[in-house]
């Protein structure tokens, strides 16, 4: 199922930056010669579907992705207008670094990119765990949105 982000309604998170720097974490857009390493390890670690997407995203310009890095490491990711116009998605956080907030912290960036472009509404397709985009971003499930975009999608990993 998809869900609804309402855009007009997202707050900065102070606490949630002061974390991050305190963590050592930093939220940016790749660079182009970073594209290459940035798709492998989104296949290594989530798989050639997301990669893909990924790849569209680094595409752009500016990048429609984010990454989270600590130190000169590559730790988590998320990408929007990939899939489609207006969407989140697809994002992820390394095992290892897992409950610092990386994940809600890239979110935010995706999100208020978005916003920027001129976006009310950002959809985030076919959610896996819906609890922590209710909490984080007040996400709403769209009724009869299931499957999706990704109706009949090939079996890509």
């Amino acid at each position: 199922m998809d869900y609804l982000v309402n855009l007009s309604l997202l707050t900065q998170k102070p606490d949630l930056d002061a974390r991050m720097a305190e963590a050592g974490i930093t939220i940016r857009r790749p660079l182009a010669p970073e594209a290459r390493l940035v798709t492998e390890w989104v296949a290594e670690k989530f798989g050639k579907g997301w990669a893909s997407e990924t790849a569209v995203s680094l595409s752009r310009q500016p990048p429609t992705c984010f990454i989270a890095t600590r130190g000169q490491k590559l730790v988590g990711f998320a990408c929007h207008e990939s899939i489609a116009r207006g969407f989140f998605g697809p994002t992820g956080v390394d095992e290892a670094v897992r409950g610092l907030g990386i994940g809600h912290a890239l979110l935010l960036a995706s999100l208020f990119d978005l916003k920027n472009m001129g976006y009310g509404y950002a959809i985030i397709g076919d959610v896996g765990p819906s609890a922590f985009y209710e909490k984080t971003v007040g996400a709403m499930p769209i009724p009869n949105s299931a499957p999706g975009v990704y109706a009949g999608l090939l079996d890509v990993n």
